[in-house]
C-alpha cells in the first residue's frame, strides 16, 4: 500500500480524535445529560478550551475532504510519487501538532503549522493536476 494511503488512514484516526476531543470538553462542561439528549436547549458559550477544540475540528474538516479527493484522484491517474509523497507527510504530521498547538492557545505558531498541512495538500494538488 502507498504511503499516501497509510497517512489517509492516519488521517482519519486523527479526526476522531478531533471528535473525541471537542465532545469530551463539551460533556464535561455540559454534561452527560446534555451528551445524550436532544441538544434542543441554549447553552452558554463554550469554555475557551472547547471552543479551541471544535474551531481546531471544524479547521481539519474544511481542509480534509480536499485531501481525500486529492490522494484518491492522483492515485486515479497514476500521478502517486515524490510530491505526493511529501505532500501527506506534510498535511498529516501538520494537522497531528496542530491540534494540541491550537488547544493551548498558541496563535502565530497555530497559523504557521497550518501554513505547512496547505503547502502539503498544495504539492498532491499540483501532482494531480500536472504530475
Amino acid at each position: 500500500m502507498p504511503i499516501e494511503f497509510t497517512l489517509l488512514g492516519a488521517t482519519l484516526i486523527l479526526a476522531l480524535v478531533h471528535i473525541l476531543a471537542a465532545i469530551r470538553v463539551k460533556t464535561q462542561q455540559y454534561g452527560v445529560k446534555w451528551n445524550m439528549g436532544a441538544r434542543d436547549e441554549a447553552l452558554p458559550p463554550l469554555s475557551p478550551l472547547g471552543g479551541r477544540l471544535a474551531r481546531a475540528q471544524a479547521n481539519l474538516f474544511e481542509t480534509l475532504p480536499l485531501f481525500i479527493g486529492a490522494l484518491l484522484g492522483a492515485h486515479a491517474v497514476g500521478r502517486l510519487g515524490w510530491k505526493t509523497e511529501l505532500g501527506a507527510h506534510l498535511y498529516f504530521w501538520a494537522r497531528l501538532v496542530y491540534l494540541p498547538v491550537y488547544a493551548a492557545g498558541i496563535p502565530r505558531l497555530r497559523t504557521a503549522i497550518w501554513s505547512v498541512s496547505v503547502a502539503g495538500l498544495l504539492l498532491i494538488i499540483w501532482a494531480l493536476l500536472f504530475g
